[in-house]
């Protein structure tokens, strides 16, 4: 490697809303010649996409075996959160720990000059000390959501003479100057939230803490986002001095013909039924493989499907309470929509579907990367958060215009297929819905410009070059 090379060792969480967009900076960093070390374990690197043959020369995917433990606590086959239920991911983490001394020796012998780590691996910090290597926090936070984490750091002596209790806090939208945020959480999903990354769990270390860690090591923190998008919350969060890089949204890279999943049984039926539709006639369901619905949960969005009367794909991962596919879904439901919509049950390609001219809105969790998907087609959003960041995701996307957020009860977060049924006619056929509809169109000039994402990127690696063997910024 010459001297005027980059090396960059990547370092994510074992869950592919993680994984893939650590993937996807990899190869857009490999594509301004950079050399990326790229760690995971050998199933999940399986999983990934296939890193572009004429960039695979500078992107060695690193595989480590994810340690077993005592007890069988985690099964053989688990190297991602999607493999395991929500109370076994703990023991995930307990394993995924276990790999900082294989990374360490790794990372001594290879002498990279940045490292780039997600919230999850706090051990990195004394790695990148002890090695002298500088260290980048890549969050998978928008920068909406990242200023309002900025308001829950009880060390800053501005937030604390606010004195707001936590809670309050939590549901209170983040300062942002004079722009007045609508970004903030709901009742129901604070409890859910606090269970996820505050509570104690088997590693020692919860998700907060590590993220602290993490943070407080970095010399900077790198987001997936833009100005053209999120100028208003890209300004420094108050608990957080140091630069904060946008590097763009990551669009991913239109696979060559070979490589697609065109000639693969489901896209088969799918493109079949889909080329039978209107233009942008057809409302896309999917949450993605990380969501744990209720059966209720499931019901009502079937309900709402059905009773909203517009043509629908929906991908739906088999419910662990599931005895089969039929069950899946109330009695009846194929019946009554028989001829109007599809339903594939297990894995499918998001991305044809989405690019697909029939389609012409989403409903989804409001994950950023799939919204990033979504609009990059300018797709109208129907949003249904559950998990982590989704609901403030939602806030921001509705406070975009590209968006409207299923309603739901402000105490226990349930919701009514009628609810859902609303939000969908709103979004895909209602005069009420029709700016909606031409924002998300319009969107399209920010999240389908790969020139525009691209230049983000080169600006990134400008950074590691002026910076690399520094000790500050």
């Amino acid at each position: 490697m010459s001297k005027d090379s980059i090396h960059v060792v990547m370092v994510p969480w074992l869950a592919f809303g993680h994984l893939s967009p650590f993937l996807q900076l990899s190869i857009a960093l490999a594509k301004e010649g950079v050399h990326v070390s790229f760690i995971s374990t050998p199933r999940n690197i399986k999983r990934l996409p296939k890193v572009p043959a004429n960039l695979a020369p500078l992107v060695n995917l690193v595989e480590f075996p994810l340690p077993s433990l005592n007890n069988n606590l985690l099964p053989a086959d688990a190297e991602a959160t999607f493999d395991l239920p929500t109370d076994k991911v703990q023991y995930l983490t307990v394993a995924y720990d276990l790999l900082q001394e294989p990374i360490r020796h790794f990372i001594t012998r290879e002498r990279p000059d940045w490292i780039i780590v997600d919230f999850s691996p706090y051990w990195m910090a004394e790695i990148a000390r002890d090695l002298d290597i500088p260290m980048i926090q890549f969050s998978m936070f928008t920068a909406a959501a990242l200023q309002f984490f900025g308001q829950l750091d009880s060390g800053n002596d501005e937030i604390q003479k606010e004195s707001k209790p936590l809670h309050e806090l939590l549901l209170s939208p983040p300062k942002c100057g004079d722009f007045q945020s609508t970004v903030a959480y709901r009742k129901y999903e604070v409890a859910e939230l606090f269970a996820t990354i505050a509570a104690e769990n088997a590693s020692g270390k919860s998700s907060l803490e590590r993220e602290g860690i993490v943070g407080n090591a970095s010399r900077a923190m790198v987001l997936r986002t833009c100005t053209e998008f999120e100028s208003e919350y890209l300004v420094q969060p108050r608990n957080y001095t140091k630069p904060l890089i946008p590097v763009g949204l990551l669009l991913p890279d239109e696979l060559p013909m070979e490589e697609r999943n065109l000639a693969q049984e489901p896209w088969q039926k799918i493109s079949k039924w889909l080329n039978e539709q209107k233009p942008r006639s057809v409302v896309f369901v999917g949450f993605g493989s990380e969501c744990r619905f209720s059966k209720t949960q499931v019901y009502e969005i079937a309900n709402g499907i059905q009773l909203s009367g517009l043509p629908f794909m929906w991908i739906l991962q088999k419910p662990r309470w599931a005895l089969n596919d039929i069950d899946a879904l109330p009695s009846g439901f194929g019946a009554a929509t028989d001829g109007r919509g599809l339903v594939h049950i297990g894995w499918a390609p998001q991305k044809e579907i989405l690019a697909h001219p029939a389609i012409g809105g989403s409903l989804f969790h409001a994950g950023w990367g799939s919204a990033i998907e979504t609009l990059q087609y300018g797709h109208v959003l129907v949003v249904l958060p559950f998990v982590f960041d989704q609901g403030l995701n939602a806030r921001m996307l509705v406070e975009k215009g590209v968006a409207v957020e299923v309603k739901r009860n402000e105490e226990d977060g349930s919701f009514s297929g009628n609810d859902v049924a609303l939000s969908l006619r709103e979004a895909m056929v209602l005069e009420e819905g029709e700016e909606l509809r031409a924002r998300a169109r319009k969107a399209v000039a920010i999240f389908g410009d790969r020139k525009l994402q691209d230049s983000y990127v080169k600006n990134f690696v400008e950074y590691l070059k002026n910076y690399r063997g520094t000790t500050s910024v």
